[in-house]
């Protein structure tokens, strides 16, 4: 046959130095008894060594600690996230966050969330005024006063949220410290905070998840909508999604506090717009809700 010259050079490959070296056991003339001996021996070497790393560093975390303890600092981490009752989301730590509100559309929302999650979580809403509103009016005076009364615990896991009332065209949310990356309308506010809260109240890992993320899809148009006409049919939307006592199943869930909040926000649907079933629904939501 033709001899053909070689186009690719001979390299000396040169091999990492930092991992553990195990003997080619493909290139061994040993039998394969001997083989198997020597594979099995490399491995027990391998799990000794790791088993005298996993040690020092147990050692290593009790002397941070003795020193954590020495210096005085508490014991207790950032705030997490809980991946496996979180849909399995990728632990993050928590932010505080910003909200920039326009006074005639109030996100009653944080109130409601206050309210509801008093005895499992802390929502610290503190409210300013952009240089932009010369008075806020007396239905955002009346929801700081409501927010002030509710008792801020502590000693539960907490997020602080800082409302500022802006003259901006919609509800946003910046849940990033270093950079601007809004979040635009409150039912989106309303999904974070549902998934940074209580884990009673999260629910992507819920067989409920998409039936919520309907239901706050549809507040999303209702509060969009630009006639009274096509408000009511986001109501009658509303009402064939209430298949139990709350519309996230037998308890309340961030899907009725979303319709709960989009209600209070649009006068103009009256209790003539609402069905027999959104009118008990509505009275159980403000009995937990307050607002």
């Amino acid at each position: 046959m033709y001899e053909l010259k070689t186009l690719l050079p001979q390299f000396d490959i040169k091999l990492p130095t930092c991992m553990y070296n195990l003997k080619n056991v493909s290139l061994s003339a040993e039998p394969t008894t001997s083989t198997s001996s020597v594979s099995c021996d490399d491995t027990v070497s391998v799990a000794i060594r790791q088993d005298k790393i996993i040690q020092q560093l147990q050692g290593l975390k009790t002397q941070l600690g003795k020193i954590r303890a020495g210096l005085g600092i508490c014991g207790k981490t950032v705030q997490h996230t809980t991946a496996f009752q979180n849909g399995r989301l990728k632990e993050v730590p928590l932010q505080d966050i910003v909200i920039n509100g326009h006074p005639n559309f109030i996100p009653y929302a944080l109130l409601a969330l206050k309210n509801v999650w008093r005895d499992l979580y802390t929502v610290n809403v503190k409210t300013f005024t952009h240089s932009t509103m010369a008075d806020i009016g007396p239905a955002a005076r009346e929801f700081e006063a409501e927010m002030d009364k509710i008792p801020v615990n502590n000693a539960l896991p907490n997020i602080n949220v800082t409302l500022i009332w802006k003259n901006c065209e919609h509800t946003e949310m910046i849940s990033s410290p270093t950079m601007y990356l809004p979040i635009y309308g409150e039912v989106n506010v309303i999904r974070y905070l549902g998934r940074v809260g209580p884990a009673e109240y999260r629910y992507e890992g819920s067989p409920l998840c998409n039936e919520i993320d309907l239901v706050l899809d549809i507040c999303y148009q209702l509060l969009r909508c630009s006639t009274h006409k096509a408000q009511v049919a986001m109501v009658r939307l509303l009402d064939k999604r209430l298949k139990q006592q709350y519309f996230g199943g037998s308890q309340m869930s961030v899907a009725d506090i979303g319709v709960h909040s989009s209600l209070i926000r649009i006068p103009t649907i009256t209790d003539k717009d609402l069905t027999p079933a959104l009118l008990a629904w509505r009275k159980r939501a403000k009995l937990v809700t307050q607002i």
